[in-house]
């Protein structure tokens, strides 16, 4: 008998013990604030197809009158905000009165999800202020989990800090996540003006752990080491160092070989000699092979997001440095073989100083290949309007980033262009945008030419403006975005995974009938068979280069 209440004591404990186990793993396993803000800066977890599959959606003040590209007309209307006193303005979901009180609704989303994203603009050029309230329910909840001032909840000012939210120029934008288990309804109490809503949708029956004050109280602690881990200029130390110090002489090609077996680059830096010929970032190409096929065909300029010229800026996957160094935090990972190339197309030697850190990786089922393509053309009619393809991918991946530049002969606005961006070939576009400078996390563009950086993105250059010359108090109503620009978005909890493909499109929207140059490096990770229309094309940078040098000369 006394056996038999110990075995049975044994046996309880044990149940129990169990049981805590499993909550436990159900508590890890469920996707929460703590586990989003952890995988922002594992750089390791973008190199994998997500285990937990989602695409990513956008809600926006799009033009709703866009509703197929067989209109040539509706498919271009640049009417994608809404104007306060103009009831014919219907660019959001709908209207509803909740205690007494209009709301406009401007996302509803029905299942899993979570919100990683969200970019509002002033009402005005030149007052950060509005009086609408931006009310989140979350899980069909009759009162919002949040709410607040609709600019001062999501720039860096309200519950969310510095640098998850920010003071973008002349708007407001968050990255902190907010999941939900069951819906998302958003809404605010003034009709709104430009909006978007960015949100990942994750398949029925993902396990989440909702949003609540409570939970994001008790992580303090974690929200400080992520915002200052992706505020920190990261210096990667550990790994095998490769090196290449060379002077490449005009056509030139020089490699350097990486450790074979499964293993990473995990930093990559490169600096020339000068840069004082600013086309030179255009003419010298990064190329780079893994498991013996290219993934990287990228000129330098457009790879580490500097443009044409040294533009320093500081962002989480990449750098450039006021010495000309210019750096990639991009993992990128291989299974047997790796290699590093770079390429003088330009008409002069010039002396490059590259090094590569190799560290270990673990290679799974869900592991990609990192890869960088680039696309030049000039001239780039504005009229007609149209759609100019960034990439069009086949295959599964995560798309992660960009950086363009363009050259604009005018001073007027070049930037009321939208993004198109269709996943799995869908047939209408997930995401549809509201105008360039949006896109890259910043409004008013016809004003906002001067410098900006944060972790996600920047604009390391426009007309005269960078880093080491700014614009001053005197200069603010300088509408000029003429010459060269080039604006930069990196992805972490806002990539873009594909199960079989991914078509990005920027629209060219100019106020002006006139030619402009566009050139963009994309990043993305894919499987080895995944397929893009982008392929090292050295005649289309040689061609570019001889408008880009005429260009200046002028």
């Amino acid at each position: 008998m006394k056996n038999l209440i110990i075995n049975t004591a044994r046996i309880t404990v044990l149940v129990l013990f169990l049981g805590s186990c499993s909550q436990s793993k159900d508590q890890e396993d469920k996707i929460s604030i703590s586990l989003l803000l952890n995988e922002m800066i594992d750089r390791d977890a973008i190199t994998k197809f997500p285990t937990k599959d989602f695409r990513l959606k956008q809600e926006s003040s799009y033009n709703r009158a866009s509703k197929t590209t067989n209109d040539t007309v509706g498919w271009f209307i640049n009417q994608d905000f809404n104007r306060k006193n103009k009831e014919e303005d219907q660019n959001f979901i709908r209207t509803e009165e909740i205690n007494g009180q209009k709301e406009w609704v401007i996302m509803d989303h029905q299942g899993p999800g979570a919100i990683v994203r969200t970019w509002m603009p002033f009402l005005n050029a030149q007052k950060p202020t509005t009086t609408s309230i931006v009310k989140i329910y979350l899980d069909g909840a009759k009162e919002p989990t949040l709410q607040g001032n609709m600019l001062g909840l999501l720039n860096g000012t309200g519950l969310f800090p510095f640098p998850f939210a920010h003071k973008s120029l002349r708007s407001s934008v968050s990255f902190f996540p907010i999941p939900y288990a069951k819906s998302c309804k958003i809404t605010v109490t003034e009709k709104p003006f430009f909006y978007q809503f960015t949100y990942r949708e994750y398949d029925e029956g993902t396990k989440i752990k909702t949003f609540t004050l409570k939970d994001f109280k008790e992580e303090n602690t974690l929200i400080k080491k992520v915002g200052d881990a992706l505020l920190a200029l990261e210096k990667i130390t550990e790994g095998k160092r490769f090196t290449l110090a060379e002077t490449l002489n005009a056509g030139e090609e020089k490699s350097v070989e990486l450790t074979s077996g499964t293993n990473a680059v995990r930093g990559l830096s490169l600096k020339l000699d000068s840069y004082k010929d600013s086309t030179v970032t255009r003419s010298v190409i990064l190329k780079m092979e893994f498991d013996s096929q290219e993934t990287v065909w990228t000129p330098i300029g457009d790879f580490f997001g500097s443009g044409i010229g040294l533009n320093p800026f500081q962002g989480w996957y990449r750098t450039v440095a006021e010495d000309g160094t210019m750096s990639s935090r991009w993992v990128m990972p291989y299974q047997k073989n790796g290699k590093v190339s770079v390429i003088n197309l330009g008409n002069n030697p010039v002396d490059i100083n590259l090094e590569a850190i190799v560290g270990d990786y673990t290679w799974d089922k869900n592991s990609m290949y990192f890869n960088a393509a680039w696309r030049g053309e000039y001239p780039v009619s504005t009229r007609p309007f149209s759609d100019w393809n960034y990439v069009t991918l086949k295959g599964r991946g995560v798309y992660v980033g960009d950086a363009l530049t363009i050259w604009n002969p005018v001073k007027r606005w070049w930037g009321e262009g939208d993004e198109k961006i269709w996943i799995d070939g869908e047939d209408f576009p997930s995401i549809f945008g509201t105008g360039t400078e949006d896109y890259y996390g910043y409004s008013w563009g016809g004003m906002s030419n001067d410098f900006y950086e944060h972790p996600f993105h920047a604009q390391p250059n426009s007309n005269k403006y960078n880093k080491i010359n700014r614009k001053t108090e005197e200069e603010t109503g300088d509408r000029n975005t003429q010459k060269y620009s080039t604006e930069t978005r990196t992805r972490a909890l806002d990539g873009m995974p594909f199960g079989s493909s991914l078509q990005l499109d920027m629209e060219i929207w100019s106020w002006t009938d006139c030619d402009m140059e566009y050139g963009v490096g994309v990043y993305w990770y894919g499987d080895a068979a995944t397929k893009s229309n982008r392929k090292g094309d050295p005649e289309a940078v040689k061609d570019l280069l001889g408008a880009t040098k005429t260009i200046i000369e002028e």
